[in-house]
């Protein structure tokens, strides 16, 4: 097998932004100048080659997710278009799993918003090389210069400066290349294809030098020959300023910027080298570092072909045509078509029959994969996402995704009986593609309930499921997915004892319970001395008190953040059973968690809202009566920007209020920010409801 491409030559990059930043937009004009694409695709028109979802192209939004590769320059670059709404966050959270590097896309008119600084801070927890392009230069009110100073402040990173705007507005022209020092002008060709690299103009020269020397002095902070060459006065050729601003991107210590207009066609060639030259391929990642499935052992794998096979399944899609789809990133190894993977998550061996190279949601079959290939493989085993697949004999299980807690649930039901079947499996695969919707059976009333990121996300799949599925189903009104915990010690006792004239059930146990730290959903330990309770029983306690906190003493929510001491306990030499014990684990929780002063968490959201100068009193005082703590006001221009945090069950039709409230100027976006104990009088008209003493 011979790779398509050296190692070397591979970039796999996302592009990731706030929404209607210019994402898709701008993976439209890379793909056509890339001539993957004959024709650009529009994200308003609803022809985006990347949002190929009916939901995408009628809403103008990214929801899902796109893979598709190109070449630049002699290097194939692999891409991954993800949504910028916070309620498909899910998509950029798996897409950095498995990239090397990415584009951070910035409105030029907005600067730094919401949802820029919660895909910035998914990056850099997986310490991703990063550039930035400030987009939408040509727009009325661009201000580049407080988008760079955001960037600054909030990110905390230091912005490389590598490229000078030429005009703004609508003077925009093109860019000056502070490391080649050449200007780069779009003409008047309407397609961008036809552009000129010439010297800078006289009235531009002075500027563009006095940039240039910014940049090497920000430069030269990073690298001691720059900095020796510098000081010296000697000339830097543009190879030793390209290796040396490559050498701190990839370190993670400076973040180049650069400008274009990519609805207009303008910029997006610089972007495309800058992708080439500044960001990493899969040979300059660390070794990914895991552990063996059955020894535990920390094991590793170095990104080389001859490297032991190994790869990360990142997301699962089904498929109308070939079933269900596996994406994976290859860190080590290849393999090929016929050959066998083994799935060390689920110890499942599978055979590949089919390896494809997505291209959106168009696919092409290939024979091979190689180390650092973003591809995908039809399965018909249970893969999930993040599952590793490795060769059986040197078996390794890489870390997994952390994935957000959905925020909002609601209940669904088929719009006729003979569909209960349908609906239910159609759930099922709808979960098992999105780890952020979650699916559960109400123990009160037996309805099911479905859980999501938002009001958006649980729309969206409600279509999904009508147009892919044709499972139409009723949903209820969404309500906020609290969770509950406690926040004192209590001891409580379980005992099942059930005869019935044969061999009967004895199970019996006194648990400890107690709040433990933020973060922590549940810790168990065993504190029995002697042969109190054989170890045999001990594992079906944990399970029973398990199962008890899935539906909380309150108000039957979820309960978390406890930690649960086994103390004592007896058992019977004849009756005793795994079973009996579960269910004496359940009732010991019950028992302990009515005195362990129950209370309510409520999801908190981080809300940004963006507001004319005129509104900004109607609109703090409306996000006051919504319990909403303030935490800053800025102002840019003749707009101001109001952070908060705010409880979700406030912010329900929120959409509507503001656009009322402003005339429909005002913007918003927000985010899972944390759960936090309820107010008391707030908590007992929830518990209230729940419990039906007052109506909906």
């Amino acid at each position: 097998m011979k790779r398509r491409d050296p190692i070397e030559r591979v970039r796999n990059i996302g592009i990731m932004a706030h929404i209607d930043a210019g994402k898709t937009t701008t993976t439209e004009r890379i793909l056509f100048y890339t001539g993957i694409t004959h024709k650009m695709g529009e994200v308003d028109e609803g022809t985006a080659v990347m949002d190929w979802m009916a939901q995408e192209q009628e809403r103008g939004i990214t929801i899902t997710s796109a893979a598709t590769a190109c070449r630049w320059k002699n290097c194939r670059i692999n891409i991954i278009d993800t949504p910028g709404h916070v309620d498909f966050t899910v998509e950029v959270e798996r897409s950095l799993r498995v990239l090397d590097g990415a584009i951070i896309i910035l409105c030029g008119v907005g600067g730094v918003e919401a949802q820029s600084e919660t895909v910035w801070r998914q990056a850099d927890r997986y310490k991703i090389p990063r550039i930035a392009y400030i987009n939408k230069m040509d727009r009325i009110g661009v201000n580049p210069e407080r988008a760079i100073k955001q960037m600054e402040e909030r990110f905390n990173i230091k912005p490389l400066v590598v490229q000078m705007p030429v005009g703004r507005e609508e003077d925009f022209q093109g860019v000056i290349d502070l490391v080649h020092m050449k200007e780069i002008r779009y003409g008047d060709d309407v397609l961008g294809v036809k552009y000129k690299v010439e010297e800078i103009p006289p009235e531009y020269r002075e500027q563009a030098e006095q940039k240039r020397i910014e940049m090497l002095e920000g430069l030269s902070d990073m690298s001691d020959s720059i900095m020796e060459k510098y000081l010296e006065g000697q000339d830097l050729s543009e190879e030793e300023i390209r290796i040396a601003i490559r050498k701190a991107t990839l370190s993670l210590q400076v973040v180049p910027v650069l400008f274009g207009s990519s609805f207009k066609n303008k910029g997006v060639h610089p972007l495309l080298d800058a992708v080439v030259d500044y960001l990493p391929s899969p040979a300059d990642v660390p070794p990914v570092i895991g552990y063996h499935p059955r020894t535990k052992a920390v094991e590793q794998r170095g990104p080389s072909d001859d490297e032991p096979f190994s790869a990360f399944v990142f997301k699962v899609m089904n498929d109308p045509y070939t079933g269900t789809l596996a994406f994976f990133r290859v860190y080590s190894g290849k393999t090929r078509v016929g050959s066998s993977v083994y799935n060390c998550t689920s110890e499942e061996e599978e055979r590949i029959s089919r390896l494809l190279e997505m291209h959106s949601n168009k696919r092409k079959d290939i024979e091979e994969v190689f180390t650092g290939d973003i591809a995908a493989l039809t399965s018909t085993k249970v893969i999930s996402t993040g599952d590793t697949l490795s060769v059986r004999n040197r078996p390794i299980i890489f870390s997994s995704i952390e994935f957000p807690e959905p925020v909002v649930s609601a209940f669904i039901e088929p719009r006729s009986r003979s569909e209960h079947l349908k609906l239910s499996e159609s759930l099922n695969k709808l979960a098992k593609e999105d780890p952020t919707f979650k699916i559960k059976k109400d123990p009160m009333t037996g309805q099911t309930l479905v859980y999501g990121m938002g009001e958006l996300h649980l729309e969206i799949l409600m279509e999904r499921m009508s147009r892919e599925f044709g499972v139409k189903a009723n949903l209820g009104n969404p309500q906020v997915a609290y969770k509950e915990t406690i926040t004192e010690e209590a001891e409580g006792e379980g005992k099942y004892i059930r005869q019935s004239g044969g061999r009967g059930q004895y199970g019996h146990c006194q648990i400890r319970i107690g709040p433990c730290k933020e973060g922590t959903d549940f810790e168990f330990m065993d504190e029995t001395k002697g042969s109190v309770i054989p170890k045999e029983f001990i594992s079906p306690i944990k399970d029973g008190i398990r199962e008890a906190m899935e539906s909380g003493v309150l108000a039957g929510f979820p309960m978390t953040q406890i930690k649960a001491v086994l103390t004592a306990g007896s058992f019977h030499e004849e009756d005793s059973t795994s079973i009996a014990f579960k269910i004496a684990g359940s009732m010991a929780f019950k028992d302990a968690a009515k005195r362990a002063q129950p209370t309510l968490l409520e999801p908190i959201m981080s809300l940004e809202v963006l507001t004319p100068e005129e509104y900004l009193g109607d609109v703090v005082g409306d996000l006051n009566s919504r319990r909403a703590k303030i935490a800053s006001m800025e102002s840019g221009g003749k707009t101001r920007t109001v952070r908060a945090f705010v409880p979700m069950s406030e912010m329900f039709g929120y959409a509507t209020d503001l656009r009322t409230i402003t005339q429909g100027r005002g913007l918003f976006t927000m985010e899972f920010f944390e759960y936090r104990p309820t107010a008391p009088s707030i908590m007992d008209k929830i518990v209230a409801r729940i419990e039906g003493k007052i109506s909906y």
